[in-house]
């Protein structure tokens, strides 16, 4: 496990809070494998009827370390790559996922909560989707489901263009269920995620699978963004987008 993903379980509920701050909760390789791990974890406890994603205070994550990210991704070693283990356990999930986002959802911070079931952020949130920006393409099969809670249009603003996307922008596009206030997040995440544990555990799992309906074909989309995300980075067009990243990063720094 990370020393970056604390778990803990209450009352039904895992809790599974993201807390790398400093890096603004940017996901590593053993992050990604953690996550994966804490949902395996609750898979296969009764006790645990849902499980809550928080990040910290102002930032919910930052997506992919980008250093990290190339390290692995340009080794060649697509089947190392712990994302993809917990891609397939977030899409998959058998039981009910909850987030409470409070700052910046990046990426994954943001493709990973058409997974969930509900989700509550604070009103200064905001969701951004940069891949195209760097020569990539969108994952996590938002490519498909993006459209399907939004539309075409509002997806391809948020995949596409990159363009971010305010918290009452994510409200009205149907992936955040409420905005509360940011000192409240987590507390209503939780909440939300004890009414749900609450739930006769049967009854809840098939209506559930009757609303999200067959997932094979996320997944499918997923493995084929994933191939075609893989293609992307060996491309000059990635490089020249990723470079010119590093040295706007390096000179922030300076």
């Amino acid at each position: 496990m990370s020393e970056f993903i604390d778990v803990s379980a209450e009352g039904g509920v895992q809790t599974i809070r993201i807390n790398r701050p400093d890096k603004k909760n940017a996901l590593t390789h053993d992050m990604y494998a953690a996550l994966a791990s804490a949902l395996d974890a609750a898979n296969g406890d009764e006790a645990i009827r849902a499980s809550v994603f928080l990040g910290t205070p102002g930032t919910f994550t930052a997506g992919n370390d980008i250093g990290d990210f190339l390290a692995v991704a340009m080794s060649g070693k697509r089947d190392k790559m712990a994302v993809v283990d917990f891609l397939e356990r977030i899409i998959m999930a058998p039981k009910p996922l909850i987030a409470g986002v409070d700052g910046l959802a990046i990426g994954l911070g943001t493709t990973m909560l058409m997974h969930c079931d509900h989700v509550v952020a604070s009103p200064d949130s905001t969701f951004h989707t940069p891949f195209v920006d760097l020569g990539l393409v969108p994952e996590a099969g938002s490519s498909l489901i993006g459209p399907r809670f939004m539309g075409h249009h509002r997806a391809f603003e948020l995949l596409a263009m990159a363009e971010p996307m305010s918290a009452q922008a994510a409200v009205d596009a149907g992936f955040v269920n409420a905005l509360v206030d940011a000192d409240q997040v987590e507390a209503a995440a939780l909440d939300a995620a004890r009414t749900i544990a609450a739930k006769p555990p049967e009854a809840l799992a098939i209506a559930r699978r009757l609303i999200r309906g067959d997932r094979s074909d996320v997944l499918e989309r997923m493995r084929e963004e994933l191939e075609l995300f893989s293609q992307r980075l060996a491309s000059d067009e990635a490089r020249a987008a990723f470079m010119a990243f590093m040295n706007k990063g390096q000179k922030k720094a300076s």
